[in-house]
Order: structure tokens, then sequence, then C-alpha cells
């Protein structure tokens, strides 16, 4: 063991990263590191993880970021989010860290103020999205109460179609109240941590309407990555992460800029507990949220 790290990895025979051993004979355990990946992250999140990890672990375990510094902004940021998570598994997420330092690398290569003005001047027309949602419910309309719980929830694409199949399940086995709360409105989907309450990707609740679950529990489950597939085939361009984006601004109309952050899973826990899970709190912004779903269901609606 040397520089008080606890390992130093060695490579005798210039075998590949995801052969790289540790100097007592190990070597990394991607089968095992693969399971936890996808138990921690959404499937398309781990799955680049995993990618990027294997690619640039021999960086990590020799101790040489170089390579990185001559990657694009975009594949950098991969490759450090990768890593950083491989050492965390590793249990050596403090000697990441001072690579970072020691090699100089930034997780963004754009200043806040850069940022903001980058988001100021993305200019996107809601109606846009509106004839997007449309077109797609058009064009597949075996996705159309996929289309609709997004837009009025505002969930990722992938925590969408997790809600989607989980709905159609439950309801199946006669257990879809303990799914959906029919007094509240709401999709509990905190009830469901390990799909929901992701390490970087979490959501608490959606208020939905009895009549859309109803509608989806009719359903048969589809598969992310082909009902991304199908769309792309028959639109333009793919509108789904627009879909959150807009429906965050669409609901400043009448919900606060915190609950709108709750809504999106953007709270941590502990202020969902303390702050926000309580009958007359949750009651006042059904009120409000059901509004602007009401509204947002006349725009994307095709009659």
């Amino acid at each position: 063991m040397v520089r008080g790290v606890g390992f130093e990895p060695t490579n005798p025979y210039g075998t590949a990263a995801s052969e790289v051993y540790f100097e007592n004979g190990a070597k990394i355990d991607w089968k095992n590191y693969k399971k936890w990946l996808f138990r921690e992250y959404m499937p398309v999140t781990a799955q680049s993880r995993l990618h990027y990890g294997k690619k640039y672990a021999d960086c990590l375990l020799r101790r040489d970021f170089s390579m990185l510094k001559i990657l694009n902004d975009s594949q950098r940021l991969h490759a450090m989010k990768a890593l950083a998570i491989l050492s965390k598994f590793l249990g050596i997420y403090e000697h990441f860290r001072s690579l970072v330092k020691n090699y100089g690398l930034k997780w963004s290569s754009k200043r806040s103020s850069d940022l903001i003005i980058e988001r100021l001047n993305k200019t996107v027309d809601a109606n846009e999205i509106f004839d997007w949602i449309k077109t797609v419910k058009t064009v597949c309309p075996e996705y159309c109460a996929l289309l609709d719980l997004m837009a009025i929830t505002g969930l990722r694409y992938i925590e969408a179609i997790e809600s989607y199949n989980l709905i159609i399940k439950l309801a199946r086995k006669g257990k879809l109240d303990n799914y959906y709360n029919v007094q509240g409105g709401i999709l509990e989907h905190y009830k469901f941590k390990e799909t929901f309450i992701r390490r970087s990707k979490k959501v608490y609740i959606s208020f939905v309407p009895k009549e859309l679950v109803e509608r989806i529990s009719q359903n048969e489950t589809i598969e992310w990555n082909a009902t991304k597939k199908k769309v792309a085939r028959n639109v333009e361009h793919l509108r789904f992460a627009d879909i959150r984006e807009f429906h965050g601004t669409f609901l400043t109309k009448y919900v606060r800029q915190p609950e709108i952050d709750f809504l999106h899973g953007r709270s941590s826990a502990s202020m969902f507990m303390k702050h926000y899970f309580n009958v007359a709190l949750i009651s006042d912004l059904k009120t409000r949220a059901f509004k602007a779903i009401r509204e947002i269901e006349k725009k994307i609606n095709n009659d």
C-alpha cells in the first residue's frame, strides 16, 4: 500500500480497464457493481455510468486523469460522473476528489452567470409543446395516456414509464389503492422507494385525476426504450424533457416555487416530511395543482 490511499492498482499484462487488478490480485467486480448501479439509479443513468466507468476505470486506478483533460466538455462530464460513482462503490471517493483537484478538472466549463444567461436566452413557446404532445398522441395513440401523465405531473420520462407500468401491474392485482390515494388524487411514489426515491433522482407524489389512472390501468405495460424509438420514428424531434420544463414553468400560475420543487422531486426527504406531508397543506396544494391540471388537459386535448 502506498501514498496513504489503501490500494495501488497494477496491470502487468496490459489488459483492458475492466481487467485492471489491485495489488492483492482482486479486480473490480463489475457484475455486482452493475447490480448496485441499477438499484440506485434509473436505467438510463445506470447504463451510462456503467459504460463510462468501464471505459475510464483505468484512469482512476492508475491515479492519472490526464486523459480526461483532453475530452470535450460532454465526454469529460460523463466520465467524471461515472468515476465519482465508481470510486464511492470502491470506497475511494476521497482519492477521486483529490485527483479532480490536482488535475484542475471542472464539473462545468461555464460560469453560473453564463448558465443563467443561457437559460434566459432559451425561449420555448408553450404552444409548441402542446402541439408536439398532440402530434405524438395522433401518430402513436397507444401512448396518449402516457403523454397525459407526463404533461400533468412533470415526471421525468423514465419516472413516467415506471409510474405508468406500476399502475397497470397493481390494478391487475387489485392493489392499486397501495399506490393511488383516491381521496387525495395522489400517486404516492414515496411508498415505492426503490423505484422512485433514487440517489440522484427523486419524486414523492403526483396529483393525478382518477379518470386518467383508470384509463392507464386498462392498458398494457410499455418499455421505455421501445417507446422512445417508436415516437422518434414518427415525429421530427423528441421533446420529453421539454414537457417537464414546460410543466414547471406552467405551474407558476397556481403553485409556489418550493411546492413546484417538491412536486418535481427536488426537495429533500426531510423537507418533504417536515413541511409538506400533512393533511392541511396537501389539501390546499391539491386544489391549486388541479386547477393547473385541468388547464393543461384542455391544451393537450385533440378534441
